[in-house]
């Protein structure tokens, strides 16, 4: 198993707190960067190769790890040159994935180490293509919505559905009321095959490559998918307040 961290973003909402520094080498709780967490936790589960797809400011990521062995790692890193969305990123590490599995992360998404262990567990216990992390909430326009099935495999993929598409999946019976609703929480494993799919997207209608339509594309082609949710914190430092918030916690 390797890992794959998506930091190549500036962090626009984030203000002045980006002039100088990539968004995931923001410093959370104790004053350590986000990044360095996500890193430390990753190693918790055993991984010990990493490839870094940085962008805005990448000399402060490259400069601050190095080749990983103060962490007993070993990163590579590469450079998205173009912030074309979500969906194109993962190619920039498609040689050094080669033919391993990977963990997927964006680098401003924070859970208790133990998610990343039971991630593993959870894609040893089946024939699967990848697992894809969720979080419940009740909002359900606040983020991409997954639907599973009885096995908690991903049936569905709605990103970021419109109040016209919410009644459809209300008439559709996609969603009932008490039922929970799953939120895609943007950790992943996947195998290889995922770049069959990421290879051949095409913009949306926001005018990027989104990895949930490789993900959507994934499953109508027949990819088993398992679900784990999320237990214990999940934290999506999106901006400052909840920034803030995290350097708080004691």
């Amino acid at each position: 198993m390797k890992a794959v961290i998506l930091a190549a973003g500036k962090g626009t909402r984030m203000g002045e707190l980006t002039s100088d520094l990539p968004k995931p080498m923001l410093s959370g709780k104790k004053g350590t960067p986000i990044l360095e967490e996500i890193l430390e936790g990753i190693l918790g589960a055993g991984i010990r190769d990493f490839f870094i797809v940085t962008g805005y400011r990448g000399d402060v990521i490259e400069n601050h790890f190095g080749d990983g062995s103060k962490w007993g790692a070993h990163i590579s890193y590469g450079r998205q040159l173009v912030q074309d969305g979500t969906g194109k990123a993962p190619e920039v590490a498609k040689s050094f994935v080669a033919v391993s599995p990977f963990l997927l992360t964006y680098g401003d998404i924070l859970v208790p180490q133990a998610t990343y262990q039971r991630m593993i567990a959870r894609f040893k216990e089946g024939n699967f293509s990848g697992v894809i992390t969720v979080t419940r909430g009740q909002d359900v326009a606040k983020g991409g919505l997954d639907f599973f099935d009885e096995q908690f495999c991903l049936k569905r993929v709605v990103e970021k559905p419109s109040p016209e598409q919410l009644d459809q999946l209300r008439r559709e019976g996609w969603l009932k009321p008490g039922d929970p609703v799953w939120y895609n929480a943007g950790i992943y494993i996947f195998n290889p095959v995922l770049y069959e799919f990421t290879g051949g997207l095409k913009k949306s209608p926001r005018g990027e490559y989104e990895l949930t339509d490789a993900i959507s594309a994934m499953v109508q082609a027949g990819h088993r998918l398992a679900g784990l949710e999320i237990e214990g914190r999940w934290v999506d430092v999106r901006d400052p307040e909840v920034l803030a918030n995290l350097r708080s916690e004691k």
